[in-house]
């Protein structure tokens, strides 16, 4: 989930597989009988300590994790929701190492999973524009 505080946005760094040691959107794994949407707001608060306002979905990414040989090995399907902050420190939680909101400008300074920037890019646009003017 893409969590905005103002001018800054909430990431965390992996902590355990493929993309360990990379920094990324708070998300996990949908638990059985769980929306979605549901499934956000918690792995939001397991992996950071924080509670968000979810406003919208910004986008659907495949991950495509391969070998050193190009061998296909493992394929995610990611659902991303974005919102605003209510409350809450972040502090690492779950599947993550550390938690931290972060300046947008100081984006470039993080090594980001595939696709997470242009995500929150994607994100801020549309919380800025709001839902009137995206239709």
């Amino acid at each position: 989930m893409c969590v905005f505080r103002g001018a800054e946005v909430l990431l965390v760094e992996r902590g355990k597989g493929a993309l360990q040691g990379y920094w990324s959107l708070p998300g996990g794994h949908i638990e059985p009988g769980e929306t979605a949407r549901e499934a956000a707001l918690r792995e939001l608060a397991e992996e950071t300590g924080v509670t968000a306002e979810l406003i919208g979905l910004v986008d659907v990414h495949d991950v495509l994790i391969k070998s050193a040989t190009g061998e296909l090995t493992a394929h995610y399907v990611l659902t991303v929701f974005f919102g605003r902050w209510l409350a809450g420190q972040p502090s690492a939680g779950g599947d993550s190492r550390s938690a931290r909101f972060v300046p947008l400008r100081d984006l470039n300074q993080y090594e980001m999973t595939d696709g997470a920037v242009r995500i929150i890019g994607q994100a801020r646009h549309l919380l800025e524009t709001g839902p009137s003017k995206r239709d």
